[in-house]
C-alpha cells in the first residue's frame, strides 16, 4: 500500500511537498523599485508581507532620460538606458524600499 500526501495544514499554514509546485509567474505589474543605497531596479514585483521578489529583474545602471524615472516607466528604456540583467529573482525586504513606480506594461514587454 502506497500513501500519497498532496498537502498538509499545520496551525493554519498549508505545506506542499518540495518541488511539487510549478515555477511562479508574477502577476503584479512591472515596477521600477528604488532601494536603499541607490539601487534602482525594474521587474515584476511580488510582495508577501515584508518579503519582496522582483522577477526578470534588471538593475537600471543609467536612466538615459531627460525627464527622470517617470519617463522610462511610461515610454520604456531609451537608447541610452543601461540595464544589467540579474538572470533570476532578486529578493529584498520591504523596509529597504524607498519608492516604486508602476510601469506601462506595453513599453516593457519586449525588455523583461
Amino acid at each position: 500500500m502506497k500513501t500519497s500526501i498532496e498537502e498538509i495544514s499545520i496551525n493554519g499554514t498549508t505545506y506542499v511537498p518540495k518541488g511539487s509546485q510549478s515555477e511562479y509567474q508574477a502577476t503584479e505589474n512591472i515596477k521600477i523599485v528604488v532601494l536603499q543605497s541607490g539601487w534602482v531596479m525594474v521587474g515584476k514585483l511580488e510582495r508577501i508581507g515584508s518579503e519582496c521578489k522582483l522577477y526578470n529583474a534588471s538593475v537600471i545602471r543609467c536612466w538615459g532620460t531627460s525627464k527622470g524615472l517617470g519617463e522610462i516607466a511610461q515610454a520604456g528604456p531609451q537608447d541610452s538606458t543601461k540595464l544589467d540583467k540579474c538572470n533570476g529573482v532578486v529578493e529584498f525586504d520591504y523596509l529597504t524600499v524607498v519608492c516604486t513606480i508602476t510601469c506601462k506594461e506595453s513599453s516593457w514587454e519586449n525588455v523583461l
